[in-house]
């Protein structure tokens, strides 16, 4: 059996050769084959419905060209292919992933506007694709909060301790494995908790943070077992901290390899692909790339 490619999607601009050169890393690490792809925008007359693929090899296509020049002699050891579909880039660069291991896209492409932190493409392929999605922003995102303590490299993952995503934990542990990093896991719990009274009452709730913290940890680092057990080589350092979830890893993003989330479960009301309120920030505001990964399949 073939090993499922990791495709990187161009469009000429710089964003897509910084993901590019993301997604020949990545293909080296796994032994996999690289796939450039170039969705080029159909012509407005063509039916809005209809996507047409070029030829595989795309010897007329301008972009492709510029994506073999750039990486050059690079690729040697690494299986390289190029492609160039017509389309609609929103509808088809998530199709992408139906026989990928790996896409990964630019933060904006050349046709994003300068105003928009994200790309429509980039947010559909996070959305839709059915394989992890990688986004790779521009250089110079500023983020605050405290430095990540520690020397060497680094992989961020978010737990909900509530409904944690063994999708989520398996890709962040391969992954740290393949970069030879530690795993940073940050468990978010809310500080104050919520409280609920009756209208006409004063409610006065007595909670020890520490003893929240420490259940919150203790919990965490449940789930990291099994995944331990797979990857010992992979030092995983559970935090617990009290805040929103968003604001805690894109803090942690910045000199971060990787920060991986979970898109969103899907629910019994809204069956459709869903993009979290967390996910969401993160693709936004973090300094690293993300890895957006769908959730696992429900269980029979």
């Amino acid at each position: 059996m073939s090993t499922p490619p990791v495709v990187a999607a161009v469009d000429g601009s710089d964003d897509s050769l910084r993901a590019l050169d993301w997604a020949l890393d990545a293909a080296r690490r796994r032994r996999a084959p690289l796939r450039a792809v170039h969705v080029r925008q159909y012509a407005a007359w063509t039916q809005p419905d209809v996507l047409v693929a070029g030829p595989p090899g795309g010897d007329d296509d301008p972009v492709l060209d510029q994506a073999r020049t750039h990486l050059g002699e690079r690729t040697r050891g690494t299986e390289v292919e190029y492609a160039g579909l017509d389309g609609i880039p929103g509808a088809l660069l998530p199709e992408l992933g139906a026989d990928a291991q790996l896409l990964v896209l630019g933060s904006r492409g050349r046709g994003g506007f300068a105003s928009l932190l994200l790309g429509s493409s980039s947010l559909a392929a996070a959305r839709d694709a059915a394989c992890p999605v990688v986004v790779v922003p521009r250089p110079g995102r500023e983020v605050h909060g405290e430095a990540a303590a520690g020397p060497g490299p680094r992989v961020v993952v978010g737990v909900n301790v509530d409904s944690p995503d063994e999708a989520v934990l398996a890709f962040a542990f391969t992954e740290a494995a393949l970069r030879g990093a530690r795993l940073q896991v940050i468990a978010a719990y809310p500080w104050p908790p919520p409280t609920w009274a009756a209208p006409a009452e004063v409610a006065t709730l007595m909670v020890d943070q520490d003893a929240v913290e420490s259940e919150t940890r203790a919990l965490a680092e449940g789930f990291l077992g099994p995944h331990r057990a797979r990857h010992p080589d992979v030092l995983a350092e559970p935090h617990a901290a009290p805040g929103d979830a968003a604001g805690l890893l894109v803090a942690a993003s910045r000199d971060a390899e990787l920060v991986v989330v979970g898109r969103h479960r899907r629910r019994l009301l809204a069956p459709a692909r869903m993009m979290g309120s967390v996910t969401q920030a993160v693709l936004l505001h973090a300094a690293s790339p993300i890895a957006v990964i769908p959730p696992s399949p429900p269980e029979e």
